[in-house]
């Protein structure tokens, strides 16, 4: 018997050793498959990090050109220089539709010139993508090569990532509502109390098309309807609604930016100004970034996209931006804000389709829409 033991024993400590060294054979059999399959698809996938960061030593460059503002620009690119000092940036923040349409069209022509990490914009998502390059960024994020969560990855393309979040917050005054009388779910934006100039909304409907993917298309359209006929006061961008509150010009606002809310508390010397989360909390994905076909220091560019992702690069953004983080990464500003709490996240299936999300919206909110007037 006791042969019999310790020999049970012998195997059993054999059994357990050689765990280890199978789960590792596993894991780079896995890892070679997934590399194989990306090359298939003429994506690149780099077999570990160090072979990232020996790439791009020899680039020793990179040129950034995205619609973050210089304010923040400065200190995120301060600190990814402390991180990687062999690296020589330059980084430049471009803002405002027009800039947005006519980088397009040069990107289109080929006149882009250096420029290594880009914007997609959301409206021309699209129309982007052929010109980004083929980096297998989800699939290296799966197998730990790039540490971004897999979250802020298009899984359709692997090649783009959405550095932040937008989240959708209830705004209100408390000299002019209290707190309790402030709704505490959408559809308590629809009862009596609230009807004629009692709300602002903003003509822009991105905060209502955010609700599609917890109600569906129709209810949410349904829900666009009503609010309309409750006869709110609609306005265009939140910072420009925000300021109406602070002005005590009105008393409530459905659905501006979180983000632009906190921002506009810190100049709010009175302290008039609150909000609520509601649920479930409308959250899209933000600032989309990828990088250039074209660009002369890929790999320091795939780099500076996985800091951003960071909780490092997070932080930054949220105490510079300020709170310009994603819901993805834990401790900042949005995640803690919409912790435990259901989301309406606009994830990567439904960020191709808020365009025509929105279009529809408008329509049922009633406007009348501009290719309608042209043919009369």
């Amino acid at each position: 018997m006791k042969l019999r033991a310790r020999i049970g024993s012998i195997a059993l400590i054999l059994i357990l050793t050689s765990i280890p060294v199978i789960s590792s054979a596993l894991a780079a059999e896995a890892l070679l498959r997934a590399k194989q399959d990306a090359e298939a698809r003429g994506y690149i996938f780099l077999n570990n990090h160090d072979e990232l960061l020996s790439r791009a030593k020899k680039e020793a460059r990179l040129n950034v050109v995205v619609s973050l503002s210089d304010d923040v620009l400065k200190p995120v690119n301060a600190a990814f220089r402390k991180k990687y000092p062999f690296i020589e940036t330059r980084v430049v923040g471009v803002r405002g539709g027009e800039l947005y349409l006519r980088l397009l069209e040069e990107l289109k022509a080929g006149l882009t010139k250096n420029q290594d990490v880009n914007d997609l914009v959301s409206d021309y998502y699209n129309e982007y993508l052929p010109h980004q390059k083929k980096f297998d960024m989800y699939g290296m994020a799966q197998h730990k090569i790039l540490q971004i969560p897999l979250q802020m990855i298009d899984p359709n393309t692997r090649n783009v990532v959405a550095i932040g979040s937008g989240v959708q917050a209830v705004a209100y005054n408390k000299a002019l509502i209290p707190p309790e009388k402030v709704p505490n779910t959408w559809e308590d934006f629809l009862k009596p109390e609230f009807k004629d100039k009692k709300f602002l909304l903003d003509i822009r409907p991105l905060n209502t098309a955010a609700l599609v993917p917890a109600w569906g298309l129709e209810k949410t359209l349904d829900f666009a309807r009503k609010l309309a006929a409750q006869r709110p006061v609609w306005t265009r961008g939140h910072t420009a609604g925000l300021a109406q509150l602070l002005a005590g010009e009105h008393a409530l606002h459905l659905g501006p930016n979180f983000d632009s809310v906190l921002r506009a508390q810190n100049k709010d010397k009175a302290g008039r100004l609150a909000y609520k989360i509601v649920e479930p909390v409308p959250t899209r994905l933000n600032e989309a970034q990828g990088v250039l076909n074209t660009a002369e220091h890929p790999y320091a560019a795939l780099l500076w996209l996985e800091f951003l992702a960071s909780p490092e690069g997070q932080k930054v953004l949220d105490e510079q931006g300020p709170y310009e983080g994603s819901v993805f990464v834990s401790g900042t500003v949005q995640e803690q804000a919409t912790r435990g709490k259901k989301l309406s996240h606009v994830d990567w299936k439904h960020f191709l389709k808020t365009p025509e999300y929105q279009k529809k919206i408008v329509e049922a909110y009633g406007f009348p829409r501009a290719d309608d007037a042209a043919k009369k």
